[in-house]
């Protein structure tokens, strides 16, 4: 169900997908979507948690549980680089999640944020991370470098997949640089 979901928002857009369109997806009827999900907008925030999840196993996967600040930017970049509706969450695409979007007021933005604030704070209370580097304004800055790779292609013209490769090493290491050891 949440496949052809994914689907559909990719393809048609959040607004414009239906319930009846997911389950004719699915090859189930209407009344199953609505046994798991209330509403249209409940399995949006199934397909964005169930996406974040996905993200965060790769990355995982690749760099295993304490990896080092430099190795961790360039595995998450890659990854949601690589995932369109995470793309598209991260930007908050209109086109792709609607007017979801817009009506999103519980703070999750800010508590994936603060998510990245501990993390690096972690890295600094191991003394993994340069403890004069301000957290807050470092997870600040890798967020919106992030940001920047992934609106690039719509502001500069098509990049190659190697263009976008070298930017996140680059990127990563940038950040390798504030790290101990």
């Amino acid at each position: 169900m949440l496949d052809a979901a994914e689907q559909l928002v990719l393809d048609r857009g959040f607004d414009a997908m239906s319930v009846a369109a997911i389950a004719a997806g699915a090859g189930i009827g209407k009344g199953a979507v609505y046994l798991e999900f209330p509403g249209k907008n409940d399995i949006l925030d199934a397909l964005l948690q169930r996406g974040t999840a996905r993200l965060r196993e790769r990355v995982r996967n690749e760099i295993g549980e304490h990896p080092r600040l430099g190795d961790a930017y360039r595995a998450s970049a890659r990854a949601l680089i690589e995932d369109p509706l995470m793309t598209a969450a991260f930007l908050d695409d209109r086109g792709v999640l609607g007017d979801h979007v817009i009506e999103v007021r519980d703070g999750r933005y800010r508590e994936r944020h603060l998510g990245v604030v501990a993390w690096l704070r972690d890295l600094q209370d191991s003394e993994r991370l340069d403890p004069e580097v301000d957290a807050e304004a470092l997870a600040l800055a890798l967020s919106s470098a992030t940001i920047g790779l992934l609106s690039a292609a719509r502001l500069l013209g098509p990049l190659t997949a190697a263009q976008l490769d070298g930017a996140i090493d680059a990127l990563g290491r940038m950040a390798a640089s504030v790290e101990i050891g």
